[in-house]
């Protein structure tokens, strides 16, 4: 299965669901891919995560189901994954923009979050940079975190910004932005900003080393101000490059960025000819 058919079976199957447990692993695992790729790859194609269509999902059905029917809230609530009223009620207030309560008695109106279609059409014809390089296994040196998926893509950059307020002793540059998932099997990733590692330093309180295994990689090199640049790569690397690529797959549960150091462009990370690179484990098919 392509990994375009990948993404439409999961939908599907997320939607044949939508009242069940789900979590990524599990749909995931339902079109045998890694829950490390099928949500960076899902987020990119559609825009939003997993997590975040699931909700949306269940909070449309809810808010139909609150102005047809006469089923109690609480009965909607529990179908629809929310163990109380005030979970529901909060969740529901954010989404809606009212109360389960006024749809009810007031007739509010409600918002309506669609299934996603993936739809075949005619495409390509798009140019990509990329290489493939073997690359001994290397350490690196930074500090980490532990990210869910459904909140990495809000709390990375805040993670970036904690490291680089103003004042604070800066004791890492940020040569790469590093997510893994060694076991691609969890809900779970380390997230690493770090340098490379130079064993002559003694390593600061807090931070830590990793080591990166040798392994095949697709490099994709970024041009442009960040983060748009590595945000357009990414999207075409799970849009055009993987679903039509038919030499190479996804090796391991790793994805770097590399970033070249801002103080050599006249405007830094924003500058038109600002340089990054994308890298992404394959192997051959």
């Amino acid at each position: 299965m392509g990994w375009i058919e990948c993404i439409g079976e999961a939908i599907s199957y997320i939607e044949d669901n939508i009242t069940d447990e789900l979590t990524v692993e599990k749909v995931a695992k339902q079109v045998l891919l890694s829950p490390f790729y099928f949500q960076k790859g899902f987020a990119m194609l559609c825009g939003f995560t997993v997590g975040e269509y699931i909700r949306e999902r269940r909070l449309t059905l809810a808010g139909s189901e609150l102005v047809s029917t006469d089923k109690k809230i609480i009965d909607i609530a529990l179908k629809y994954g929310y163990d109380s009223p005030d979970s529901f009620t909060k969740a529901f207030t954010r989404f809606h923009g009212v109360t389960p309560t006024a749809v009810r008695k007031d007739g509010a109106m409600i918002k309506s979050f669609a299934p996603l279609k993936i739809k075949f059409t005619l495409e390509g014809g798009y140019v990509m940079d990329y290489k493939i390089v073997e690359k001994d296994s290397f350490t690196v040196m930074g500090t980490s975190r532990i990210f869910k998926y459904d909140n990495a893509k809000e709390g990375i950059p805040e993670f970036w910004s904690e490291l680089h307020q103003p004042g604070k002793k800066k004791m890492v540059c940020g040569m790469y932005g590093i997510c893994m998932d060694d076991n691609m099997g969890t809900d779970k990733f380390e997230y690493l900003i770090a340098d490379n590692y130079n064993p002559a330093v003694e390593i600061p309180e807090g931070f830590v080393t990793r080591i990166i295994p040798a392994h095949t990689w697709a490099i994709f090199p970024c041009r442009g101000p960040m983060p748009q640049s590595l945000q357009d790569a990414n999207t075409a690397i799970f849009s055009e490059w993987l679903p039509n690529c038919k030499d190479f797959e996804i090796a391991a549960g790793y994805d770097i960025e590399m970033y070249n150091d801002p103080s050599r462009y006249p405007k830094g990370t924003q500058d038109e000819n600002y340089y990054s690179e994308i890298w992404i484990p394959v192997k051959k098919k």
